[in-house]
């Protein structure tokens, strides 16, 4: 790898990397909200340049890494250890059915060292929700183009502001915008509707109960302990950089 494009593109292409050498097609159904043909620039062109397996290696290196950096002391706590014991439990013990990111990944090793577990956790929590939010999506009609437009319209934002569709072409973006004014979601204003804000509740809510059977291995007053564990680590993470 000698190009900084080349790294890029490895970056894009780590989450799908548990998936082994799966084409362009797989990868983009799998993830749901790319645009059309983007999966298709870096897979399997990325795959000429690193393996699956090196591309997984790298993003945990790195990845580890930077955690351990923002979160200094803490990184070497016994509640970061606590945090990372309990965070797996919940993490390997998630249903696969129906979440492929989340399997393949789950197919991976388990680190040993304690960042680099709470990390590998949190990304198996992470891709499990991420699977079941696809899944609410689809289950209300939702295109991955049009989570992205409501989720922009949650935070207060219009469609051609927001960063994961900003760059699509303006036709495009003003045709997914019209069909969710079709179906009356969106308003002429492209705001949204109560019709539109209540069906971005559901969705979210659903992706919730969906989520949840990973917790059940814990107990409420493990999972209090799992909360209160991860809010200083979480904190740090988050803390801005003067």
């Amino acid at each position: 790898m000698t190009t900084n494009l080349g790294w890029i593109d490895v970056g894009r292409s780590c989450r799908a990397a548990p998936l082994g050498l799966a084409p362009a097609e797989v990868v983009h159904a799998v993830f749901y909200n790319f645009a059309d043909g983007e999966v298709a620039r870096h897979i399997p062109w990325v795959w000429g340049k690193t393996t699956p397996q090196e591309a997984i290696a790298v993003r945990e290196r790195g990845s580890v890494a930077a955690l351990r950096q923002r979160i200094g002391q803490l990184a070497d706590s016994p509640g970061l250890v606590r945090a990372a014991g309990l965070a797996t439990r919940a993490a390997v013990s998630a249903p696969t059915e129906g979440r492929a990111l989340y399997a393949g990944l789950r197919a991976l090793d388990v680190p040993a060292e304690p960042v680099a577990r709470l990390w590998h956790a949190a990304t198996l929590l992470r891709e499990h929700r991420g699977d079941g939010h696809n899944a609410a999506l689809l289950a209300h009609g939702i295109g991955g183009t049009e989570a992205h437009v409501l989720l922009a319209l949650s935070l207060g934002m219009r469609a051609e502001e927001f960063g994961r569709t900003h760059h699509l072409p303006k036709a495009q973006l003003a045709g997914v915008v019209d069909g969710l004014r079709r179906h009356g979601l969106v308003d002429a204003a492209g705001g949204f509707t109560d019709a539109g804000r209540e069906t971005k509740k559901r969705i979210e809510a659903l992706t919730d109960e969906l989520a949840a059977p990973a917790y059940d291995v814990l107990t409420a007053d493990e999972l209090d302990e799992l909360t209160a564990g991860l809010e200083p680590i979480a904190a740090a993470a988050q803390e801005v950089d003067d």
